[in-house]
């Protein structure tokens, strides 16, 4: 790896961490029903909201079931207005470019992705959708979707406080839900917005603008309200992009400046979220070993994929096609990539964007080497590597509560967490939030590599073939995104099965989580003895890093040898035949 590239990655990660810690002390007051600088301006601001959907919905706690049951109405709600919308945009106004509708099994695919936060996308923005859907179907579902995922969180992380009540009150939905949306994500966007307007995104109510070419002839170019999309689809860790092309775009990511902003915004929120669950539960030195974990789990990912992309193909490299990726060279991987951001930008980018679940994208995965397209499957499938708006943490407080019991069993000690003892009940509700996602992902590629209709969708044959389905059942499973792209999602069975499979991997985990959130919340605080298994430790920190990393391992791995890795050593096979040839 160039000293260029490794400084990128670490300048990048520090920034992201020194804005994050404060970010999530705000977080944490903004729940604790604590004040804050932005009280005067937005507390109007949530009062008339309240008014609107009724102050008696927002005054009362909810226990977990409450607190499931009204999340679940709310999505649904959405999701069929999000729906209707696509149905209907060629009768309804803002359709500048007369686009019809969407077809029902696309419409189903979209709203399922919206409203899910997984922005998975089998069609091309510019060509398929009117302004109108745009915004009301695309941009609006980014902020509820991702304040969905953010305010689950919040209240599992106010289960585990010692101050829960007993598990009959993990808050009011509605309150954190419109919270999230005005003192979470609104100030950023609000702020954020003009930048990337000031860098070359458009933000505009124009369908299309005609140019009028120096060689003869016109160019119709699409426009639309395109900056206020980005900065919330990156700060909600959303993902659909207002074009096909997503951040590799010059209108979503104009310049090197818009792609770290962008890749910052991924970052902050989830990275965030550790550091208020830290201050909400009372033990913020478990909330720095989480961060640790995680951490150390993304930079692995990160120079992995950027010394990937940056060895490149052995083939062309042999035959003098490439040279070395250093400093201030081109080389390497740079097949699919932006040069604008060069390999270092684009491996780190499209990294962090499978680590926080986004699934933007500002280059082409399909095209990255068998080890770099490896590293965003690997953290999709373990899902918990920061991941995105709530579920990332609430998987890895999973594997947490696996690690105490396994723990507990093999050195003899009483298996808690957070003065709470885990037992039974809690064993089997955090196994079932782990099965939910293998199952989602292993099961749907099978079926669709056996299947005729399954395999007629595939650019590509062998190991590769078998990536790009692998990858898209992976993606919506974690409700990332991104694709391979290779692989065409626009036929009736990909659209019925990525959607069935999008909301299952968001509402059944989440469902199990909170119910576990309650069976703890509901449980007395138990004095720490000798005998209580420490969690806040650096020796607990490395078994929960390993817990993740076989529970990981034993699921997946065989999937993966027949993916990328039999794709790696067939590349590097073909290599070897080549060399002795000649």
């Amino acid at each position: 790896m160039s000293a260029n590239a490794f400084w990128q990655i670490v300048i990048e990660l520090l920034v992201a961490v020194a804005i994050s810690v404060p970010f999530g002390r705000y977080i944490a007051r903004v729940f604790q029903e604590q004040k804050t600088l932005l009280d005067p301006v937005l507390d109007p601001v949530d009062r008339l909201i309240y008014r609107v959907i009724g102050q008696d919905a927002v005054k009362e706690g909810m226990g977990w079931k409450g607190y499931a049951v009204n999340m679940l109405l709310t999505n649904l709600l959405m999701g069929l207005l999000i729906y209707v919308i696509l149905s209907f945009q060629a009768h309804l106004p803002w359709n500048p470019l007369h686009f019809s509708d969407l077809s029902p099994f696309l419409a189903f695919n979209t709203a399922a992705s919206f409203i899910t936060n997984t922005n998975w996308q089998n069609y091309g923005g510019e060509s398929t959708l009117s302004l109108l859907s745009q915004m009301a179907a695309i941009t609006f579902p980014m902020f509820t979707s991702a304040a969905t995922g953010f305010v689950v969180a919040i209240a599992f992380f106010r289960a585990l406080s010692p101050n829960s009540d007993k598990g009959r009150n993990l808050g009011n939905f509605y309150r954190d839900f419109v919270r999230v949306l005005t003192r979470v994500f609104l100030v950023p966007c609000l702020l954020i917005t003009p930048i990337l307007v000031w860098q070359g995104s458009p933000e505009t109510l124009t369908g299309m603008v005609t140019s009028h070419l120096i060689q003869g002839g016109v160019q119709h170019i699409p426009m639309g309200p395109v900056a206020d999309l980005e900065v919330i689809k990156h700060l909600g860790t959303n993902g659909g992009g207002f074009f096909n092309a997503n951040s590799a775009h010059p209108f979503e990511n104009p310049t090197p400046l818009s792609n770290i902003i962008e890749t910052l915004l991924m970052m902050v929120g989830p990275m965030a979220l550790v550091v208020a669950f830290g201050r909400m539960v009372g033990n913020p030195k478990l909330a720095r070993v989480m961060y640790a974990v995680m951490a150390s789990m993304l930079v692995v990912a990160l120079f992995t994929a950027v010394i990937a992309e940056q060895r490149g193909t052995p083939l062309l490299a042999h035959a003098g096609l490439m040279q070395h990726a250093g400093a201030g060279q081109m080389g390497g991987n740079m097949v699919g990539k932006e040069v604008r951001f060069g390999i270092t930008q684009s491996a780190l980018f499209d990294t962090v964007s499978t680590a926080f679940t986004t699934g933007t994208v500002n280059s082409m995965l399909d095209s990255y080497t068998p080890v770099g397209g490896m590293v965003s499957l690997v953290q999709m499938m373990l899902n918990c590597v920061f991941g995105g708006k709530g579920v990332g943490i609430l998987n890895f407080l999973m594997y947490g509560i696996f690690a105490v019991f396994i723990a507990g069993l093999m050195v003899g000690r009483t298996p808690e967490f957070l003065g709470k003892k885990i037992e039974k009940r809690e064993i089997v509700l955090a196994s079932l939030a782990l099965l939910v996602h293998p199952l989602i992902i292993l099961v749907p590629t099978a079926w669709s590599l056996m299947a005729p209709y399954g395999v007629s969708s595939l650019g590509n044959a062998g190991s590769h073939g078998l990536s790009e389905v692998l990858y898209a059942f992976t993606s919506t499973a974690a409700n990332n995104g991104s694709a391979f792209a290779g692989l065409n999602g626009n036929t009736p069975w990909y659209n019925v099965a990525l959607g069935i499979v999008m909301l299952v991997g968001r509402y059944a985990s989440i469902i199990f989580m909170l119910a576990l959130g309650g069976s703890l919340a509901a449980k007395p605080l138990v004095q720490e003895t000798v005998g209580t298994l420490k969690t806040d430790t650096v020796l607990f920190g490395g078994f929960w890093f390993a817990t993740i990393v076989v529970v990981g391992a034993l699921t997946f791995f065989p999937a993966l040898v027949l993916g990328p890795i039999a794709e790696f050593f067939a590349l590097y096979a073909h290599h070897a035949a080549v060399g002795a040839i000649r």
